[in-house]
């Protein structure tokens, strides 16, 4: 072997080295910096996505103040925050109060469970059961609780880690909103950073394609679910409070949840209107349940106005995105779940037909 080739091995030995270096380096910065952001990363998502959701009413807001981007995006921080911590106060209350009023009334031995309507026993599945278990309760509550002691306690324990996830999901959309505030103050010049970025990982003509792209898929998705979702649970919670529904702010809170999940809202507002049925008059008792029905089936005429205003995301991606969010992150990620999931399934698509094309053009 000449001494050129030695030299040439060796030049090539040492590269190889410095480079696995570097890249293990890096690699380990990367890793530790990921491992620091980790628990910020979906209150910045849920921020992010405040923003640009939010972000047509910021200027409509900013012009009526007469154009103060500071004063716009303090007044927007404190609203947002308003809207979330006064429904968050009452659904407290209502859970609060409702769980004094039954260990009181247990203690006292005054707690009575009203006995289930014959109706009950032709739900499908759980009909009989249920109403052996609701009978057996509403005449002899000691005896159905030694019964059922162990679902009980199960029941109990997972009630009390929903609560207490629901109370850091609810610190988690508090931060998220202040970051909010923080992005559409700076809106301009963070749009031009994503397209930067995207035209990075892209190319340069394409970075501001698919930052719109992700910005109507953002607002669609956001209005046409999440908007939604909202408008069904608080016309569902209103109707529970005027029904005087014992904890109207947790059966709230749940039928979000199915809305969000893309679930009719009816397989909570069912049993809701079964218990409304057994402890008042039929009359307002038809009423209640013609207006569960009516919400349930809401999102039928409501989902394509606002979801035709943006992109045409599968509800099967956004169902998907939702229980795999809620899974990985509480109730946060049921947010934030639905709406990265779907930018994903809009950005791949954009991509997979931009290939496609090019490569049609190429031919």
């Amino acid at each position: 072997m000449s001494d050129s080739s030695t030299i040439r091995k060796n030049e090539f030995t040492q590269n190889a080295i410095e480079a696995a270096v570097r890249l293990a380096l890096l690699l380990l910065v990367a890793t530790w910096c990921f491992k620091i952001i980790t628990p910020f990363i979906v209150p910045v998502a849920w921020g992010v996505i405040l923003a640009v959701a939010i972000y047509p009413l910021f200027l409509k807001l900013k012009s009526a103040i007469g154009g103060s981007n500071k004063l716009a995006s303090i007044l927007y921080t404190v609203v947002a925050l308003a809207f979330l911590i006064t429904p968050t106060v009452m659904i407290s209350e209502s859970i609060i109060n409702t769980t004094q009023v039954v260990n009181e009334r247990y203690e006292a031995g005054t707690l009575e469970i009203p006995a289930p309507d014959d109706s009950v026993k032709e739900w499908p599945l759980v009909g009989e059961k249920l109403y052996e278990s609701w009978s057996l309760a509403s005449k002899d509550l000691e005896t159905a609780l030694h019964k059922y002691e162990t679902q009980v306690k199960a029941f109990a324990k997972g009630a009390l880690s929903a609560l207490a996830g629901a109370g850091g999901s609810v610190l988690q959309f508090i931060v998220s909103i202040i970051i909010s505030g923080v992005f559409v103050a700076n809106a301009p010049a963070a749009y031009k950073v994503i397209i930067k970025i995207l035209s990075r990982l892209t190319n340069e003509s394409s970075g501001k394609t698919y930052t719109d792209l992700s910005i109507a898929t953002i607002r669609s998705v956001a209005q046409g679910v999440l908007g939604v979702a909202l408008i069904q649970a608080s016309f569902a919670g209103l109707g529970m409070f005027v029904m005087d529904v014992p904890a109207w702010g947790l059966w709230t809170l749940a039928v979000l949840v199915l809305a969000i999940a893309q679930l009719p809202p009816i397989l909570i507002l069912g049993f809701v209107s079964a218990y409304v049925f057994s402890v008042t008059d039929t009359t307002p008792a038809i009423i209640f349940l013609i207006y569960c029905i009516l919400i349930s089936v809401s999102d039928g005429f409501l989902k394509p106005l606002f979801l035709g205003r943006g992109m045409s995301t599968p509800m099967l991606v956004i169902l998907l995105g939702a229980i795999g969010g809620m899974l990985m992150s509480g109730i946060i990620g049921l947010f934030v779940g639905a709406i990265i999931l779907a930018l994903g399934y809009e950005l791949f698509m954009a991509w997979l037909n931009e290939t496609v094309v090019a490569k049609n053009e190429s031919v």
